[in-house]
């Protein structure tokens, strides 16, 4: 797109129920005509436009390499991300409760996440435009998602799903046998592999690992971070393309984001964490009219009257460490680029 682009945001469409844009997967999937969709985490509600009315309502997405590529208007080149995270005693009694459900055998791993209020230099679509990821998202001037993380692709009668779990400074020494090595991220990997392939198998036969934590490298505006995945595939049917949207009903929300057992633990979500997550750690993806690629909403940026925050978070199991864990919500206040 040549010149720059004016971001539209009165046209933003209002969020619908999630049983409404399940319903549209369905009826569009089975014409194979293409559709942006997006689900909230409590799947409750959320979106679902056709890729041509995107840009008039305000709404740019590009994955993989797929979608909006616009230029906007950048007035400032050197980044400065000012981080005001929530207090430790603050977190220390959110992850206490989490903890406590954890010793008692509530959940055997939970996702806890915090909303750092921040302030930077540059506005939502000059960080959608320079972020490097494989999923961004800009929704008018709601909020803007730069994720890493795959949530599902489909694919001719294939499902694959990714898994994400594990992160580490580059820079340590010998940071990926670190990573590798530590009981506890490996424990709450095996968790988060045992969750997802149970639940493809909701909808997919022959579910099987096809990579088991592999190392993938982020680069941040402050420093490389190694975060550990793995790759899960199934079977789908073959009337799968008029399901789509009852496939992802019965998927989410993402276990990479909630933990396990899902049920309980979204409860002690709820009851552990100080802010609505709204579309945070939802999913949201492109359907091209026969291929799905979807991603789940980390690494997310809201505006709520003119205030900005970051939301991010990590995954907590009985061996967490307090310190370890606050520091990791810090680290992963970050933009994707230099």
């Amino acid at each position: 797109m040549k010149g720059k682009t004016e971001l539209h945001q009165t046209n933003v469409p209002m969020p619908i129920s999630a049983e409404k844009v399940f319903e549209l997967m369905d009826i569009y999937g089975g014409r194979a005509d293409p559709f942006l969709f997006g689900i909230d985490f409590d799947v409750k509600y959320g979106f679902f436009i056709e890729p041509d009315k995107a840009f008039e309502s305000g709404v740019y997405f590009n994955i993989n390499g797929v979608g909006s590529n616009p230029s906007f208007s950048t007035k400032n080149t050197i980044v400065s991300l000012i981080k005001s995270p929530c207090r430790f005693i603050e977190y220390e009694k959110s992850f206490n409760l989490v903890h406590q459900n954890l010793v008692a055998g509530n959940s055997y791993l939970t996702n806890l996440t915090f909303a750092t209020p921040i302030q930077i230099n540059i506005g939502l679509p000059e960080i959608f435009e320079r972020s490097k990821a494989r999923y961004r998202l800009l929704f008018g001037d709601k909020f803007v998602v730069f994720s890493p993380e795959i949530f599902v692709r489909i694919s001719k009668g294939k499902i694959r799903s990714f898994p994400m779990k594990g992160t580490i400074d580059a820079s340590l020494p010998n940071a990926e046998e670190l990573i590798l090595s530590n009981t506890k991220e490996t424990a709450e990997h095996n968790t988060i592999v045992d969750l997802i392939r149970n639940d493809l198998s909701m909808v997919a036969s022959g579910v099987k690992i096809d990579r088991f934590r592999y190392i993938e490298k982020i680069v941040t505006h402050e420093k490389s971070l190694l975060q550990v995945s793995s790759e899960i595939s199934g079977d789908l049917p073959p009337n799968y393309a008029s399901n789509l949207g009852n496939i992802f009903k019965k998927l989410l929300p993402a276990g990479s984001i909630s933990g396990a057992p899902k049920k309980k633990t979204i409860e002690i979500i709820h009851e552990a964490e100080t802010h609505d997550r709204g579309f945070y750690t939802g999913v949201f993806g492109y359907f091209d009219g026969s291929k799905l690629d979807s991603g789940v909403m980390i690494r997310f940026i809201k505006n709520e009257n003119g205030k900005l925050s970051f939301c991010s978070g990590g995954g907590i199991t009985a061996k967490s460490i307090l310190l370890d864990e606050y520091n990791e919500l810090i680290d992963k206040v970050y933009v994707p680029f230099v």
